[in-house]
């Protein structure tokens, strides 16, 4: 006997929680590119007030916290299958 539909390979999630995931994944990396930068090149002598700016301090810490949220919610909606 020939199991064909049983054999099947089925994704776990549907494509609408992949596009959320994705969605997500783009929310976290935007905000830790925000993050980045803000170095002096002589750190022990020179300091450098930009680490403390609002982009780094609140946008981007903000925009990595809404991509977990959605990560989470991707995973929790229920797939249409």
């Amino acid at each position: 006997m020939k199991k064909t539909e049983s054999n099947k390979k089925q994704l776990l999630f549907g494509k609408r929680n992949y596009q959320f995931l994705f969605l997500s994944l783009g929310f976290i990396c935007v905000g830790f590119f925000l993050m980045s930068g803000g170095g002096s090149p002589d750190p022990k002598n020179i300091f450098n007030p930009e680490i403390f700016s609002f982009r780094r301090i609140r946008v981007a810490p903000t925009l990595v916290l809404i991509g977990f949220g959605i990560a989470a919610y991707s995973i929790l909606i229920p797939s249409k299958k």
